[in-house]
């Protein structure tokens, strides 16, 4: 009983944060660069998931080199990965997200607005059409996530990925920037409103070029990746932050 109440607090008080970060995003957007936009959307989620009793711990900062453009891929826990990834990912990115997401009410809209690009799984000539768009992104130089495994992980493990990320790396011939996040899925599981505090570690691993890859076959691709992050897993030594 006193974790769903502690629980409902936290959403309370951290749904006030959202609603003003939504109004200085929006506002942020209007008059200001994007990129400086994004460090105001980075240093309020920051504050956001701190206030809703997530301790980030970022590992593997100098893998990034800011002179570049990524496709950025990792695992995805939960809701709250939307609020981890801008805050311990210091460059400018847009997104790649599932379709419903953005009929949600003012999620929705600031997805729209933001730039990110919408994807329908179970539509094969929409998804192929996102991606394309999503190509061109990357190749005009702004930065991409896109989680491969499609949806939220019910059992804390990663699932299989699917294949369009790969198609989209070899398509803007874009550096991979591969992370893995642990502990999200801990602090809230899909389907449940219950919030445990905690730590959250977000490991980024090193950039795997163009050229690494470029001569793999898409399922060859989509395993190495698969591994790569999952070895981040292995490094992620959680008990060291407790």
């Amino acid at each position: 009983m006193l974790r769903k109440l502690f629980s409902i607090w936290l959403w309370f008080t951290g749904g006030i944060f959202f609603a003003f970060s939504c109004f200085i995003f929006i506002f942020s957007l209007t008059f200001l660069s994007k990129n400086t936009t994004f460090q105001i959307v980075r240093f309020l989620f920051a504050i956001l998931i701190k206030i809703m009793g997530i301790k980030l711990v970022v590992k593997g900062l100098e893998n990034i080199d800011f002179n570049k453009t990524y496709l950025i891929m990792g695992n995805h826990q939960s809701l709250f990965d939307a609020f981890v990834i801008p805050a311990a990912i210091p460059i400018c990115f847009t997104c790649v997200g599932a379709a419903h997401y953005f009929k949600m009410p003012v999620w929705g809209y600031l997805f729209r607005k933001w730039g990110c690009i919408p994807i329908q799984r179970d539509n094969l000539n929409s998804a192929i059409s996102s991606l394309e768009h999503a190509r061109k992104v990357l190749m005009s130089g702004m930065s991409i996530v896109i989680l491969p495994e499609g949806s939220r992980t019910l059992t804390g493990k990663m699932a299989s990925f699917k294949k369009g990320p790969f198609h989209l790396a070899k398509g803007a011939k874009s550096d991979i920037l591969p992370f893995f996040i642990s502990g999200v899925f801990d602090y809230n599981q899909k389907s449940s409103m219950i919030l445990r505090p905690g730590k959250v570690i977000m490991n980024i691993g090193k950039s795997i070029s163009y050229n690494e890859f470029k001569n793999l076959s898409i399922e060859e691709l989509r395993q190495h990746i698969f591994d790569i992050i999952n070895n981040l897993s292995y490094a992620t030594d959680h008990n060291k932050y407790l």
